[in-house]
């Protein structure tokens, strides 16, 4: 029996642009990362909407999603705060990160052509230069597109989804591992070494490096927090981007 059906018979259905909020949420994950937004200040929906010169509407649907990635609680009748981090929350996710980019990176120094290595050397390259002239956010955002893109040249897209949904919290926690100046200068050392690892196809020694490379972030992320800790008295992990 041939199929009726028409495009009329279909319960008409409002399509609506997302991008706005979608970019609001952007800033404002980079805002909290970046500690802008410190762990538990109260977030002034109208003092970022008169920031934005957005509505808030779009603000309100920004703070959904991050609420959903874990970075902003939402209380009813209390306001939005954003989410702190216990050492707990430190411990579990730089062991499940570990595991994730030592495994990637693995796989990537197996598939990766010379192209490949060719733009992550010059991710490297840039980099140095932004630790040579301490511009530190910009450095952060570099070393996260080469973790990211370690991760993509893995070819694993099982590897990738579950990479992007646990780095949504791991990024503010790892901004504070460079805020260090002796780890930020080791880091640096680690990827160089990551990378020769690499050029060499050497697979066991790149997962060893960036094992050991994301373990001692961690390390120095849990350091930071038992310190804020210590002089705060508050359970908080502060990743002040000053």
């Amino acid at each position: 029996m041939a199929d009726n059906n028409t495009t009329k018979d279909f319960p008409k259905k409002r399509i609506q642009r997302q991008s706005l909020h979608l970019e609001v949420a952007d800033n404002l994950r980079d805002m909290i990362v970046e500690g802008n937004l410190a762990p538990g200040h109260r977030i002034s929906e109208g003092d970022l909407c008169e920031q934005f010169g957005i509505s808030r509407t779009p603000m309100r649907e920004a703070l959904k999603v991050l609420a959903s990635e874990g970075l902003v609680e939402i209380k009813p009748n209390r306001g939005t705060r954003v989410s702190e981090i216990t050492l707990e929350d430190i411990e579990e996710m730089f062991e499940a990160v570990s595991g994730i980019e030592r495994l990637c990176g693995e796989l990537a120094t197996k598939k990766m052509t010379e192209q490949d290595f060719k733009h992550l050397q010059g991710l490297h390259n840039r980099m140095t230069d932004h630790f040579n002239n301490r511009r530190r956010n910009d450095y952060f955002r570099l070393n996260q597109e080469t973790h990211n893109l370690i991760v993509k040249l893995s070819g694993n897209s099982v590897l990738m989804e579950v990479h992007q949904n646990i780095m949504v919290k791991v990024r503010r926690a790892r901004y504070l591992a460079i805020l260090s100046v002796d780890r930020w200068e080791e880091s640096v050392k680690e990827h160089a070494g990551i990378l020769a690892a690499m050029e060499a196809r050497d697979v066991d020694l790149v997962g060893k490096l960036i094992r050991d490379h994301v373990y001692k972030t961690g390390v120095t992320v849990k350091q930071s927090f038992n310190a804020d800790n210590s002089n705060s008295g508050d359970p908080v992990l502060y990743a002040n981007g000053q």
